[in-house]
This record gives structure tokens, sequence and C-alpha cells, in this order.
């Protein structure tokens, strides 16, 4: 009996000081659980106070990155530049510069070409990349596009470079002539000749220089803050009379058919200059003895129905290797031949912006040795009405004073379709 007592009384002072231990242990996890370690510190970096407002509202592709080189925060914008992939920076050149700076404390700065991500394409991505330290661990890096900036440099360094050519070339012309005219005073047929020729290259500067008028009146325009309902038949007509005697002189007929109770909206004295662009090509471009047409009809679109103008020609015809380049500024299909017919280089350029600024577009169809045919669509005037004009202006068709310098891919749309059938 006391042997069973003692071994009772045993087991349950076991039991109780295994409960203890097991309790206090219990207490010592807990405690231990809660205690911050030494790697959290370091994996749950915190942004300084205001820091994550800021960085929302910067207009740069903004990335934080901790003292292990993980982003601890990067904005939408550095995601779509592919600056940031599984949580780490990807530019090795721009990792680089945030660890030197967590190094020594100073601020770098670098412009890099990146490779344009997941576009196929061999063109690079400008960027112009910051380094700051933010705080005593972080580090922020700010990265701005420059790829748009560098474009629109390079488009105006190209334009002022083809410009000074185009301009030197009948400004270098005339002063050889004065000069041949001071030479030759004795000699009046001589004299009468050259003064000719100074007359011819008078007037093709004067070209020149109001097309480039025309151009920058209608990038920097807006066209329809002074337009009209513009009949379809007096464009066609006012476009003819301007080309009447270009086209007798090399027997040229013209003719127009459709043009009956049509009207566009717009700038009247903008579409009268476009379309007259596009005869006088024609009748430049055409051998003698051979038509011109002008045709118009209505067609139906999505947005609403449209005007479409269609110039017809029987001349020479158009590669289709310069098809992707006829509108941008001053290129020529055959220079030597543009210059005999004094043609700047500019007017398909003022027909690509007039066609863009009022919702329209401009394409081409053309055969080498069978003609072209250029057509000019434009929104129906019955169709547009005062509210819905700026809509129309700035809709899908319109482009940027930039757009038309390089290649195929700052031209307007191009046609498939066979020429359509000139009205008598």
């Amino acid at each position: 009996m006391d042997v069973n007592a003692a071994v009772a009384a045993a087991a349950a002072i076991a039991g109780v000081c295994t409960g203890v231990i097991a309790m206090l242990a219990f207490r010592w996890s807990e405690r231990d659980q809660k205690r911050p370690t030494r790697t959290s510190l370091h994996t749950d970096p915190v942004l300084p106070p205001g820091v994550d407002t800021v960085l929302s509202v910067l207009r740069s592709s903004a990335v934080v990155l901790d003292e292990a080189d993980s982003v601890v925060k990067a904005s939408s914008a550095a995601y779509a530049l592919g600056l940031v992939r599984g949580g780490k920076l990807a530019v090795e050149p721009m990792l680089q510069m945030a660890r030197d700076t967590r190094r020594d404390g100073e601020i770098r700065q670098v412009e890099l070409d990146l490779p344009r991500r997941g576009t196929g394409r061999g063109d690079a991505l400008a960027v112009s990349a910051r380094v700051a330290p933010l705080g005593s661990r972080l580090v922020l890096l700010l990265v701005e596009d420059l790829t748009e900036a560098r474009r629109i440099e390079a488009v105006r360094r190209d334009f002022v470079a083809n410009v000074s050519h185009e301009l030197k070339t009948p400004v270098g012309a005339l002063s050889l002539l004065s000069e041949a005219v001071m030479d030759a005073s004795d000699d009046p047929e001589a004299v009468e000749r050259f003064a000719g020729r100074m007359q011819i290259e008078a007037t093709r500067l004067t070209s020149l220089v109001q097309e480039l008028i025309d151009l920058s009146r209608v990038q920097n325009d807006d066209p329809l803050e002074d337009a009209e309902p513009v009949r379809v038949d007096e464009l066609v007509a006012e476009a003819m009379d301007r080309c009447r005697q270009p086209a007798a002189s090399k027997q040229i007929t013209m003719a127009a058919g459709g043009t009956a109770d049509l009207n566009v909206w717009g700038n009247r004295g903008q579409l009268a200059a476009a379309l007259g662009n596009l005869v006088e090509n024609a009748v430049n471009y055409s051998p003698a003895r051979t038509r011109v047409g002008i045709a118009a009809r209505r067609v139906t679109a999505p947005g609403g129905d449209l005007i479409e103008l269609a110039v017809t020609d029987q001349g020479i015809g158009i590669s289709d290797k310069d098809k992707e380049r006829i509108f941008e500024r001053f290129y020529r299909v055959d220079p030597a031949r543009s210059r005999a017919t004094g043609g700047t280089g500019l007017g398909l350029a003022i027909v690509k912006h007039v066609a863009a600024s009022h919702g329209g577009e401009v394409t081409v169809w053309s055969s080498e040795g069978q003609g072209s045919t250029f057509t000019l669509r434009l929104p129906e005037a019955a169709a547009t009405s005062p509210s819905s004009r700026k809509t129309t202006a700035s809709g899908p068709g319109n482009v940027r004073d930039e757009d038309d310098a390089h290649g195929p891919d700052s031209t307007t749309a191009y046609a498939s379709t066979p020429a359509p059938e000139v009205l008598p």
C-alpha cells in the first residue's frame, strides 16, 4: 500500500514538472519568434515617409533598390520599359551604378541605348538613368525615355539639312547666271538667254519658299477653326484652272466626273491646295497628249460617310520601293525629272498633312508604265456637325509634325486596289 502511494506521488510530481517545463518552453518559443532578427531587418526595408507618394506622381520610371539589390518599389513605367523582371533590376549597367552609389553616396547619371523589349526590331530604346542614395540603405533609380526626343531632333536636323540643300541650288544658280550676264553684257542674245534662266531659277526659289510656308501653316494651324462646308465641284474646278496652262502646253486632257452635290468640311484654302497639288503632279509627270482624270464619289465608312477624290494619270508610274517614301518631305521619285518640272518635293507632304488634319487620309495606287491614282478621302460635310468638328480633326487619321520624315512607318496607308475608272 505504501509502495503504491509512493509511486503515485512520484508520477504526479513528474507530470507537474513536465507540464511546467512544456509551458516555459512554449513561452520562450513565442518570445523568440516575436523578436526581430538580423535577416528580417534586411529583407523588409521601409521607404522613408512621403517617398511612396512622390514616386507615384513622377513622370520618370522609378525603381528603389535595397542593400541586396532587390526591388523594393518600382513604377508601372519601369515594368513597361523592361527595367524590372522577377523582382530584380534587369539592366546590368544601371545595377552597377546603383552599387557604386550605395558604396560612396555619389549621384550618377548616364545615357544608355537599350534593346526594345518584345518588338523584334533592331532600333534601340534611348534612356537617361540617374541614381541617387535614398536614406542609409536604399538607392533610387530614375529613368527617362529619350527615344521620342531623339527622333524629333533627328527629323528636325534632316529637315534643316534638306531645306539648306534645296535653297542652295537655285540661289547658287542665280549667282552664276548673274555673273554670266555681266560677262556677256555686249552680247544681247546671251543676256536674253541667261536672263530667261534666271527667271526660271527665281520662280523655282519662290515656289520652294511658298511651299515651305504652306507646309508650316498646315502643320501648325488648326484647319477646323475656320472650317466651313466646301463644295467638291468648286475645289475640282479650282484645281483644274490652276493646271490648265501647263496641261494645254503638253496637250493633256483634263476631265472630271461625279463631283455634283458633294461637300466636305474643312478649311477651303488648305483643301484647294491639297487637291491642286495632286492635279499638278499628275500633269507634270504625264507624257504629252495623255489624259488626267478627277473622279469623286461618296463611300460608306463606320465613322460616317466619306468623300473620295481620285486623281488618275497615265504617267510613268511609281515603283513599290518609291511608294513607301513619296510622302516624305523633299523625296523625289526621279530627282532629275522633278527639277526639270520645277518640283520641290514638298507637294505630297502638304497633301498628307492636310488630309490628316481634316480627319482623312491620302493613298496611292500605281504601276510602273501604267500611271498612278492618288485618292484623297475626307469626311462629308453633311455628316459633320459643329460639335464634332474637333473630334474629327484629332481622330485616328491625324499625325504629328515629325511623322513624315523617315521611312514607311511615317507615311500614310497605301491603297492596294486597282485605280478607279475615270469618268469622261
